[in-house]
């Protein structure tokens, strides 16, 4: 009888294992499911039209498809918590969650106008983030502006306004992106090169690139001709592929 019973409270014990493990495998995909499934044929990687329902993934892609494949691995994408540049989100005092500790002063979890006057750039743009006119910067603003981003890119692809997004218009938003792209990096470049130059003389010479660390750096392999000068041609963004 002894044993018996034994035998009960062992296999009573083990349903209840197995119902507890049962219930941590249904609700950890729960946990994750405000993060869209972007890999829609499941093989492991996501192209270019999978990327496409994703705007700010899509205008980053050709820099995380490091090897040009024309696909995201799990390695070249970014995870949870990491921007689109590879960094933490909210890390330390320059990621935009260190910024929102630093000036919610009174800890309500939203940044007031009087608060936002205390970083110039945020105040700058306080009123395009508050994107509920409610007068605070919240997470709420955040989820808004993101939907609205994702509304706006879909709209803009959908040429024939039939609230699909075919293979060709997908397309021709990626070819529109890529121009977008390469002109922000064209005016950047222009900027940069124009600071860079001192003497305005249209070229860029070492002592010059002594006041750009980073140019500095790279100063040998820029100067393709050789002639200890950098040119605008030379300091040219590349065109993603």
């Amino acid at each position: 009888m002894t044993r018996n019973k034994t035998l009960l409270v062992v296999a009573v014990l083990a349903a209840l294992a197995a119902g507890t493990a049962f219930a941590a495998t249904q609700s950890a995909p729960a946990a994750g499911a405000s993060r869209p499934n972007l890999d829609k044929n499941g093989d492991g990687v996501i192209d270019r039209a999978e990327a496409a329902t994703h705007p700010r993934l899509a205008e980053h892609f050709d820099a995380l498809d490091k090897n040009k494949d024309g696909k995201l691995s799990a390695a070249e994408r970014p995870h949870r918590g990491h921007g689109m540049g590879g960094h933490r989100r909210g890390g330390g005092h320059g990621g935009h969650g260190g910024m929102m500790k630093q000036l919610d002063t009174d800890g309500d979890g939203r940044i007031s106008k009087t608060e936002a006057a205390r970083q110039p750039r945020f105040a700058g743009n306080f009123d395009k983030m508050d994107a509920n006119g409610d007068g605070y910067v919240d997470a709420r603003d955040r989820e808004l502006r993101g939907k609205q981003r994702r509304d706006e890119w879909f709209a803009s692809a959908d040429a024939d306004k039939d609230g699909k997004l075919t293979r060709a218009e997908i397309d021709a938003a990626d070819a529109h992106r890529r121009a977008q792209f390469q002109q922000r990096m064209q005016a950047r470049g222009a900027e940069r090169f124009a600071a860079a130059d001192s003497n305005k003389d249209g070229r860029i010479s070492r002592d010059e690139a002594k006041g750009k660390p980073r140019l500095a750096e790279r100063f040998d392999q820029l100067d393709a001709n050789k002639d200890g000068f950098l040119s605008r041609d030379e300091l040219k963004p590349r065109s993603p592929r």
